[in-house]
């Protein structure tokens, strides 16, 4: 049987401040050039053992979300580092615009996420992998097509999660490649309520699911975070996510998926003047803290790391000089293609 009977941890709502944590470093690139410029730099930093069939797995958002990675950018690094890969989804367990495929083709193309093949991997069915070391899962329910790829790009957008506290790599595909019917309702469902699993469980579950497509693809994985427009909500909430308030940060890259959650998270916690207050709320009533301490119980990655500015001669910085001249407050760029519930750029 995939799921198993366990007691959750605890202290999800419990944030520990870096030089409180111990163990081996990873390496964790950072810009704030939030551009198709800054992002294509990146990525090069974190691009070896992208080879092959090359699945690229973001969020594509409900109908005219107003928060996704904007697709001008997707599309120029698609254009010039990636072409021939494939953008990967899977229908999702709520009934919203992408339930379904063919609805979730429509909201595709509504979106813009037209310049390149996109594979809703569990529209033909699924498969199962193992989760090695889970107290929860012995394995995952994913899209069947997900093992036609042999390299993927977890490129994410970091915000907010009316669940998870938090939606980061782990997020993008612990939910994200499990499939819309059996892996999703394995992570959230509980005693006949299709939403029973929350706080510490969730996250545990979360994680697991995502070691298990860790595991599958090996050295051949790694991550990419977009700390811009970080609504509390997810982008699965579409138009009524919350407004905006937390300020925008820049890009982080790593091989580490750990790594690259940990230090998101070290720098809202970092934000001067309370910038990053909404969102530190939403994490810790979540107990979302859980989904990294757990993940590193799995042995998936550091807490640990040297984040190396990549606009500054790779100096190593720390997520307080990261995030020292950020003024509290948001302000919509140019890439608001949707505004939803987000004030409209003057």
């Amino acid at each position: 049987m995939a799921i198993k009977t366990a007691i959750p941890g605890t202290d999800g709502n419990r944030y520990v401040p870096y030089d409180k944590r111990s163990g081996e470093k990873s390496v964790v690139y950072f810009t704030r050039d939030l551009s198709p410029e800054g992002l294509k730099k990146i990525y090069d930093r974190v691009s070896e053992g992208i080879t092959g069939k090359v699945a690229i797995k973001l969020h594509t958002g409900e109908a005219e979300g107003p928060n996704i990675i904007p697709r001008p950018w997707v599309k120029e690094l698609y254009n010039e580092k990636l072409s021939g890969a494939t953008i990967v989804e899977t229908n999702t367990f709520y009934e919203g615009s992408r339930y379904t495929t063919e609805d979730h083709r429509k909201t595709i193309e509504v979106n813009g996420w037209t310049f390149c093949p996109v594979d809703i991997m569990d529209e033909e069915g699924t498969v199962t992998l193992p989760v090695k070391g889970g107290k929860w899962f012995d394995e995952m329910s994913h899209g069947s097509h997900m093992i036609n790829y042999d390299s993927m790009l977890v490129l994410t957008h970091f915000k907010g999660h009316t669940m998870g506290g938090f939606g980061g790599s782990n997020k993008n595909i612990g939910i994200g490649c499990a499939d819309g019917r059996i892996g999703k309702a394995w992570i959230h469902a509980k005693d006949g309520n299709d939403w029973g699993v929350n706080t510490e469980e969730l996250m545990e579950k979360m994680a697991e699911s995502t070691k298990a497509t860790i595991d599958y693809f090996a050295g051949h994985i790694s991550y990419i975070n977009v700390m811009r427009n970080m609504s509390v909500s997810c982008d699965c909430e579409g138009c009524d996510a919350e407004p905006v308030v937390t300020p925008d940060v820049g890009i982080l890259a790593s091989y580490d998926i750990l790594a690259v959650d940990n230090a998101c998270i070290d720098m809202i916690y970092s934000l001067p003047g309370g910038g990053g207050k909404t969102l530190i709320e939403r994490v810790e009533t979540r107990h979302g803290l859980r989904q990294l301490s757990y993940m590193k119980e799995l042995g998936m990655g550091n807490d640990r790391y040297d984040l190396v500015d990549i606009d500054n001669g790779d100096r190593i910085i720390t997520a307080e000089e990261a995030t020292k001249d950020i003024v509290p407050g948001w302000e919509p760029d140019i890439y608001n293609t949707f505004p939803g519930r987000n004030k409209v750029r003057k």
